[in-house]
């Protein structure tokens, strides 16, 4: 699954859950596989703007994602 393409459709929330599920996983689960607390898990999956970086890239790691940077060019329509 490529999580740039799947955000296009849906919040990087409820894409890092729709994987969780698809492991099997429990919120639990993946708190102890990223080393995180179980609220980071829920704060992951309900788009929290405190969500920390390091505890975002240590869930997608654990979910089998990466987090990467891509340049924009000034005026696409990302902007």
């Amino acid at each position: 699954m490529n999580l740039r393409d799947h955000a296009d459709r849906s919040s990087l929330g409820s894409t890092l859950r729709s994987r969780r599920r698809q492991l099997g996983l429990n919120q639990a689960e993946l708190a102890d596989l990223a080393g995180v607390a179980v609220r980071s898990v829920h704060a992951a999956e309900h788009d929290k703007p405190t969500l920390r970086l390091d505890t975002l890239t240590d869930l997608c790691a654990a979910l089998g994602f990466e987090i990467g940077l891509h340049l924009r060019e000034p005026g696409s329509s990302d902007d």
